[in-house]
């Protein structure tokens, strides 16, 4: 009969084999992400550059929110994340369409509007999500929520307080 040690030193050779494997393969992930990343990022300024080309007033109007590039480190393996396409709502357009970082904000206003509570503030958004209010959280949710305003989904009648626009209605569609 094998000793307690010795099997606790089997299960622990075999826990160390799969984290090694699995760190093998946490590697390789990344190797690909970043060349998937860069890839996008060509696609990205080409887009721009062609975008750019073809408006009619020369370029001043901008073709989209997508910017590539590095976010702040001097890595080649840190790039910018893609942002969520917002598409511009129309009758019948569901939700699904959305990430959920703007179903979230949706649903979050929908309940406001469902119980006649008025619009919210992106810190009172914030506050709502569990998020510190701070500065950086706040900007993040307000950026969200003024592209959403900019794309018919939100109505900001008051400067900083977001209700959802007129047609706008529950997750389940778009109308």
């Amino acid at each position: 009969m094998p000793s307690v040690v010795g099997l606790l030193e089997q299960h622990e050779l075999a826990a160390r084999r799969r984290v090694e494997g699995l760190r093998e393969e946490a590697d390789r992930v990344q190797a690909e992400l970043a060349a998937a990343e860069e890839e996008w990022q060509e696609w990205a300024i080409a887009r721009r550059r062609v975008g750019t080309v073809l408006t009619p007033d020369g370029g001043s109007i901008a073709v989209e929110e997508v910017v590539p590039g590095p976010v702040g480190g001097s890595t080649s393996r840190q790039a910018a994340k893609a942002r969520s396409q917002v598409p511009v709502w129309r009758e019948g357009l569901a939700w699904s369409v959305l990430s959920v970082d703007y179903q979230r904000i949706l649903g979050a206003l929908a309940d406001r509007d469902r119980l006649h509570q008025g619009p919210l503030t992106c810190q009172e958004l914030a506050v709502l999500f569990g998020l510190d209010a701070v500065p950086a959280k706040v900007e993040a949710l307000r950026s969200k929520a003024k592209r959403l305003v900019a794309r018919g989904w939100l109505a900001e009648q008051q400067p900083g307080r977001f209700t959802l626009a007129a047609g706008v209605a529950g997750p389940g569609g778009g109308s």
